[in-house]
C-alpha cells in the first residue's frame, strides 16, 4: 500500500515537493522580546524530527528572538482531527509506529531511550533524548545474566509503566548484560506535552527563555510568518517511507495528498479520491482499491495483485520511474530487504517493497534478470500461516532472476 502512496504523491506533488512548517509572531519584537505569542503552524511535515525542530528554532534564535513572554500556540488545522486509539490495532499503544497523524508532528511523537551496563555497580545506565523537563524517569533495572531477547521480546523486556497524569515511567525489572548498549524508542506523551517538552529543552540550550503554556488554536488571519522552515523534498521523503516502511511518514503523506487536492482540512476520503483520480488518469482501474491511512497498518486496506502490477508499469513508463524505484529496498542490501538473499545472483538486481503484518506477507517490485531485462513481480499472502510464506517468496526473486538464462 506504501508504494501506491508514494507514486500517487510523486505523480501529483512531484518530486520537488516541500512541506513548509511556519512560525509567526502574534504581538510585537523589540530587543529579542516577543510581548505576545509563537504560533507553530503545522502541514503535515513527515520528517520534521529532532534535528529539523532543532533547525526550525534555532533559525528564529538567528532573526533575533530571545524570550518569549506568551505561550507557544500550535496550529493543527492543515489536518482534520483523527480519532481513535493509537493501540486500536495490536494493543501496543507506545510504538512508534501506532503514532497517529498530525499536521505539527515533532520527531514522531516519540522519546529514544538508551540503556547502557554499569557492571561497576550492578546497574543500568539510563538515558533519554530528548529529555521533557516534566518527564520523570525512574530507573530500577539491575544486570542479570543470560541472552538477550531479540524484537519485540526485548521490547517487551523493557517497555516502561507509565503514568500519563504523572508523566512518569519507570524500568524495573532485568537487563541482561549480553545486551550491551541498546535504544528503544518510545511514544509516551500526549503531543502538546511532547512538543512542549521538546520545545523547553531545546529553546532553553539555545540560551532563550519561555515560561508560557502550550495550546491549540489557528494563527490570526493577516499575520505574515515570521520563518518558514521547509522540509526535505518528496524525492528523499519517500526514500525514508519505502526503504524503512515508515508508517507514520506514509500516513502523514497519504493526508497531505487530500489536502492540496480538495483543500484542508484533510481527511481519509478526500486523500483516497486523490490517489484514484490519479489512477484513473493513468488508466489505471481500480474497483477493488481500499484506501483507508495509505500505510497498510489497516484491516480494511486491500488492493488486487494485477492493479498492483498495473501501478507498477505505470511507474516504470512514467516521469517519476528513477525517484520511485530508488526509494524501494534493495535485496541483500538495505532497508527492509537487507538481510535477505544475501550471496545470490539476484542480490543487488531486485528493488523490493515488502509487506508485513500478523497474518499477512507481500512483496511488489522490480528484478533485473540476468538478461538485463526489468521484471515486474507481485505476490500477496493472507493466510493465519502467512508467516511460513518468505521462503516461496525469496524462491520466485530467484526464479525470475534465473529463468532469463534457461
Amino acid at each position: 500500500m506504501k508504494l501506491v502512496t508514494t507514486y500517487a504523491a510523486l505523480e501529483i506533488l512531484g518530486p520537488a515537493y516541500r512541506w513548509k512548517t511556519e512560525a509567526t509572531l502574534e504581538g510585537t519584537l523589540r530587543d529579542g522580546v516577543l510581548a505576545g505569542n509563537l504560533v507553530l503552524k503545522g502541514a503535515g511535515d513527515p520528517k520534521l524530527n529532532l534535528e529539523a525542530f532543532w533547525m526550525l528554532l534555532r533559525a528564529l534564535r538567528g532573526k533575533g528572538l530571545r524570550e518569549i513572554r506568551g505561550d507557544l500556540v500550535l496550529d493543527r488545522s492543515y489536518f482534520a482531527p483523527v480519532q481513535g486509539d493509537p493501540g486500536g490495532f495490536d494493543g501496543d499503544a507506545f510504538r512508534p509506529y501506532n503514532v497517529l497523524p498530525d499536521a505539527l508532528l515533532v520527531n514522531y511523537k516519540s522519546l529514544r531511550f538508551t540503556f547502557v551496563p554499569a557492571p561497576e555497580n550492578g546497574a543500568v545506565r539510563l538515558s533519554v533524548e530528548p529529555r521533557p523537563g516534566a518527564l520523570e524517569v525512574v530507573n530500577v533495572l539491575k544486570l542479570s545474566e543470560g541472552g538477550c531477547p531479540e524484537g519485540r521480546a526485548f521490547r517487551d523486556l523493557l517497555m516502561p509503566s507509565f503514568d500519563a497524569a504523572k508523566q512518569r515511567a519507570i524500568f524495573a525489572g532485568q537487563y541482561p548484560a549480553s545486551c550491551g548498549e541498546k535504544e528503544l524508542n518510545v511514544a509516551l506523551l500526549e503531543p502538546n506535552d511532547h512538543v512542549a517538552g521538546v520545545m523547553r529543552q531545546l529553546w532553553a540550550e539555545m540560551g532563550g527563555t519561555w515560561n508560557g503554556t502550550v495550546r491549540e488554536a489557528r494563527v490570526s488571519a493577516g499575520l505574515p510568518p515570521f520563518h518558514v522552515h521547509e522540509s526535505p523534498p518528496l524525492g528523499e521523503i519517500v526514500r525514508d517511507v519505502n526503504k524503512f516502511s515508515n508508517n507514520v511518514m506514509a500516513r502523514q503523506l497519504f493526508l497531505t495528498l487530500g489536502a492540496e487536492r480538495a483543500g484542508a482540512p484533510a481527511n481519509s476520503a478526500k486523500s483516497s479520491d486523490a490517489i484514484k483520480a490519479r489512477l484513473a488518469q493513468l488508466g489505471i482501474a481500480a474497483p477493488e482499491l481500499v484506501m483507508e491511512n495509505g500505510s497498510g497498518l489497516s484491516r480494511t486496506e486491500r488492493i488486487s495483485a494485477a492493479t498492483l502490477a498495473a501501478v507498477l508499469q505505470a511507474a516504470w513508463r512514467g516521469s517519476v520511474m528513477p525517484e520511485f524505484i530508488a526509494s524501494m529496498p534493495i535485496a541483500a542490501v538495505d532497508g527492509t530487504m537487507r538481510r535477505r538473499l544475501k550471496g545470490e545472483g539476484v542480490s543487488g538486481n531486485a528493488h523490493i517493497k515488502t509487506g508485513l503484518l500478523s497474518d499477512v506477507r507481500s512483496m511488489a517490485g522490480y528484478v533485473l534478470d540476468a538478461r538485463g531485462h526489468r521484471q515486474i513481480v507481485v505476490m500477496l499472502v493472507n493466510h493465519p500461516n502467512a508467516h511460513a510464506a518468505q521462503g516461496a517468496m525469496d524462491a520466485l526473486l530467484r526464479w525470475v532472476y534465473e529463468s532469463a538464462s534457461r
